[in-house]
């Protein structure tokens, strides 16, 4: 029987994984060697400047929860960061391409058609076996892109050798690398407009 009823230790074990989680979070380049977190955040910082400066733009591709994702990193890295930047999530299109060339082309194609050498693309998948993303990273690498990758679950994911620089949440809880993959996209966001660091002790009593 499935339970009805939480309690204040359950949800705090529930929170603590999750933060255990986000600081385990590893980076890795191309050829699966291990980079340091901070070295990486600045990378994509330095990179999404520059790329902003050339006249090209960051693009986010993922499916479901990670589709909100791309939409909402879109959003956010135009607003607040300056940045230009877009997601391929328009509905019309989404279902025109997936009746008329397979869902696995949606985002594909549209990188084909939008896409341009100097472009940052961040590619999202909780699995990182996703072959719409897949075919997406490999068309935006035909199209001169760099690759940013997102992906969680199984650590032989695919997804997770085709980034300049690759994240990795260990789990298999699509909450907690959906949660992780949105804060990492945020963290970088808010070093990235000159946010400092929060408090250790943000929001406690005076």
């Amino acid at each position: 029987m499935s339970r009805t009823a939480t309690d204040d230790e359950d949800l705090h074990s529930y929170f603590v994984a999750l933060s255990e989680l986000l600081h385990q979070v590893a980076v890795t380049d191309r050829d699966g060697k291990g980079r340091n977190l901070s070295e990486a955040v600045n990378w994509i910082i330095r990179e999404a400047r520059e790329v902003h400066a050339a006249g090209s733009k960051l693009i986010f591709v993922g499916n479901g929860g990670s589709a909100a994702i791309a939409s909402h990193m879109a959003t956010d890295y135009s607003k607040n960061g300056d940045i230009r930047a877009m997601a391929f999530n328009d509905a019309s299109m989404l279902t025109c391409l997936g009746n008329d060339l397979g869902y696995e082309r949606v985002f594909a194609k549209q990188i084909e058609l939008y896409a341009r050498k100097g472009d940052l693309v961040f590619a999202i998948s909780s699995s990182g076996r996703s072959r719409n993303i897949i075919n997406a990273v490999e068309a935006a690498r035909a199209a001169g892109c760099t690759v940013v990758t997102l992906s969680g679950f199984t650590s032989d994911n695919p997804l997770r050798k085709l980034g300049e620089v690759n994240f990795y949440l260990d789990s298999d809880r699509y909450g907690f690398v959906e949660i992780g993959h949105l804060t990492i996209c945020h963290a970088i966001l808010d070093f990235l407009c000159g946010l400092p660091a929060p408090s250790m002790t943000m929001g406690a009593d005076a």
